[in-house]
């Protein structure tokens, strides 16, 4: 059951979107003037400026200070999403407004802040009931809000977390990012083929279309 109304802010950022391996990961802290002196004490920032062993204490740090929410898409999952919908800022809302609706049961919250991915009407329009009855604001580098820098580092945390285990469970080295992952994805294909691939990859990366069409018939 959702508390009375609070003046707090929930922040809601994701990563893995712009990586070819692992899970898409959209997180959402909420945060309060008690919370975010917490989180400010522990130095938290966007997570594109810190280094991963600093994200994962940062990150255990910011449960036991926030209330958060995490969604992750694993890469199997994704891949049937983006069929579906065939447009990653749908995909993209889709995960923000699950995010945002797990927390507003949770806590009546009149702000939500998030980074402006796409045209605002995506994630509007994928509210429910209670996302519709806050105050939405998409902003460009909204990192530089500290509930969205908070987000970040609890995403960017799951996210690398989930990438070493799908490393560990194929046997295989899986990297960040999307470039210079096309050994990678070559040598996954070699070990078991597109169904394999499509566990540990978003297939509809130009990469996928570049892998398929050098292996060899």
């Amino acid at each position: 059951m959702a508390t009375n109304r609070s003046s707090g802010r929930i922040g809601v950022d994701e990563s893995g979107k712009g990586d070819y391996f692992g899970d898409l990961v959209i997180a959402g802290v909420y945060v309060d003037p008690e919370i975010e002196s917490g989180l400010r004490a522990i130095g938290v920032k966007d997570c594109k400026r810190l280094a991963d062993s600093t994200v994962f204490r940062m990150a255990d740090e910011i449960r036991g200070t926030a209330l958060w929410e995490v969604v992750r898409i694993s890469p199997a999952r994704y891949n049937e999403l983006y069929a579906k919908m065939r447009n990653l800022n749908l995909l993209l809302a889709w995960g923000h407004a699950r995010v945002i609706e797990n927390l507003l049961g949770q806590v009546d919250c009149p702000l939500v802040v998030a980074d402006k991915f796409s045209d605002e009407r995506f994630l509007k329009s994928s509210l429910m009931a209670k996302g519709k009855s806050v105050e939405l604001h998409q902003q460009v580098r909204a990192e530089s809000d500290l509930a969205v820098a908070a987000a970040s580092i609890l995403a960017r945390a799951v996210f690398l977390e989930r990438l070493e285990k799908l490393s560990q469970e194929t046997g295989l080295p899986l990297p960040k990012g999307a470039t210079h992952v096309l050994g990678a994805a070559r040598a996954v294909l070699d070990r078991g083929g597109q169904e394999l691939l499509g566990k540990v990859a978003k297939l509809h990366f130009k990469t996928t279309k570049r892998l398929l069409e050098s292996a060899p018939e």
